[in-house]
């Protein structure tokens, strides 16, 4: 089993910018593909960002293109979000997930992947 802990939410003024971070367990993580999910109360879970297991490409929703980047750093075991531009609909609970090992299919939905993080509160102020 893996096991994915997010950090990094919080409370910020539209416009404004936010971090976030998923630590992973384990000794294989380079061999993960790894995925931003929100869900905002009373709306299903949406795609944000995913990057390739082997990290030669990256994916966003067209919401958060231009604005957001999806990172990894494999010798730490981290995956990070950098949000910059925060507008109010952004508001949402993130969780970061990791695929199967190797993974090669579709990176935007939920069913691509074996392992979620609890999740991190983002709040946007208008």
């Amino acid at each position: 089993q893996v096991q994915l802990v997010e950090s990094g939410g919080g409370l910020v003024q539209a416009g404004g910018s936010l971090r976030l971070s998923c630590a992973a367990s384990g000794r294989t993580f380079s061999t993960y593909g790894m995925g931003w999910f929100r869900q905002a109360p009373g709306k299903e879970r949406e795609f944000v960002a995913a990057i390739r297991w082997s990290a030669a490409s990256t994916s966003y929703a067209d919401s958060v293109k231009g604005r957001f980047t999806i990172s990894r750093d494999n010798a730490n075991n981290t995956v990070a979000l950098q949000m910059n531009s925060l507008k109010p609909e952004d508001t949402a609970v993130y969780r970061c997930a990791a695929t199967g090992p190797s993974y090669s299919g579709p990176y935007y939905s939920t069913a691509s992947y074996r392992w979620w993080g609890q999740g991190t509160q983002v709040t946007v102020s208008s």
